[in-house]
């Protein structure tokens, strides 16, 4: 089976293509400002099947997809062309196959568990830590869609300090305007944050910062006092998770994780001691290869899109 699978992400448009659940070949592009051209993604999608038609298709979005699965309803400062679209209509209609819509964070929870670092898992969550956060829970072999399909991937918006900044969603100190790349940008340009002279030039030559550039520059005083407050703004969105979903594992997992080996053990030591007294200490997982993540979560779902595997995560 040829599956076309499509990953809208935070700076750029993944795109693979799959025999079966095994990936022959992916592209990335980058995208400016958000906006994407269908008609562009489609003739790259069309590149890579090398005249083939796929037999289904499979789309990730980084927002709230509508009860039907089939359009991005919001996504705050995102493709806002989109918005409303029906993405399998349009899929039908330029490939000639039916297509799956999913959240991008659910895709990647449901890619780890079908072929990844938590296989097999009934109950996981996930957490994305990069230009923004997303997250995503399975509870006992089921992804948490919710009535609005609200469920389980706002967790980068539950409130950590009720005294931090208004958040883009609108919430008040959420995980990710206080513990973001987007964040950390927006607050040193700002001049919200102190940064030492070594992530001031960085600044400076690039204009933008990123966790990587935090680790990086460390011996600073600022930048190691940043990135404790990073960790513990996440480890509070992975201590409400926890305590929301009662997970077996944990995936972390997003652009940070390329600095897991400094990050990952402060984050779980936090996690763990903030648990409630009596909760399961869940193991962290990194995916091997977290960059196709969300590609093998929408190629899972495309291979059956009538929902009837449930060892696929799709309800």
């Amino acid at each position: 089976m040829r599956i076309a699978a499509i990953d809208f992400g935070g700076t750029s448009v993944k795109i693979g293509v799959f025999d079966g659940l095994r990936l022959v070949a992916v592209e990335e592009a980058p995208i400016e400002s958000g906006r994407v051209d269908l008609d562009s993604v489609a003739r790259s999608v069309d590149s890579l099947l090398t005249g083939v038609q796929p037999d289904a298709v499979g789309v990730a979005v980084p927002g709230i997809v509508d009860e039907t699965g089939n359009r991005l309803l919001a996504a705050h400062g995102k493709y806002a062309d989109l918005h409303g679209v029906d993405l399998p209509a349009w899929s039908v209609g330029r490939f000639g196959a039916p297509a799956v819509v999913e959240n991008d964070a659910r895709a990647a929870l449901i890619g780890e568990i079908a072929d990844g670092s938590a296989r097999g898992a009934r109950d996981a969550a996930l957490i994305i830590l990069g230009t923004g956060i997303g997250t995503a829970a399975v509870v006992d072999g089921r992804i948490v869609r919710g009535s609005h399909g609200h469920g389980g991937i706002l967790g980068g918006h539950v409130t950590v300090d009720v005294s931090g900044p208004r958040c883009m969603c609108g919430n008040i100190g959420c995980a990710e305007a206080l513990a973001s790349t987007w964040a950390l940008t927006a607050d040193a340009l700002a001049q919200r944050i102190a940064l030492g002279p070594g992530l001031s030039d960085r600044l400076a030559s690039h204009g933008s910062i990123g966790i990587r550039d935090l680790v990086e520059t460390g011996d600073e005083p600022e930048s190691a006092s940043l990135l404790d407050r990073y960790i513990a703004a996440w480890a509070a969105a992975i201590v409400t998770h926890c305590h929301a979903f009662d997970p077996e594992v944990v995936v972390v997992t997003g652009g940070v994780m390329r600095s897991a080996e400094t990050i990952l053990p402060s984050l779980r030591e936090s996690v763990h001691e903030n648990l409630w007294s009596s909760s399961y200490r869940p193991p962290f997982v990194v995916p091997d290869d977290p960059a196709t993540s969300v590609l093998r979560g929408v190629a899972t779902l495309a291979i059956d899109l009538d929902g009837s595997k449930t060892s696929e995560g799709k309800s």
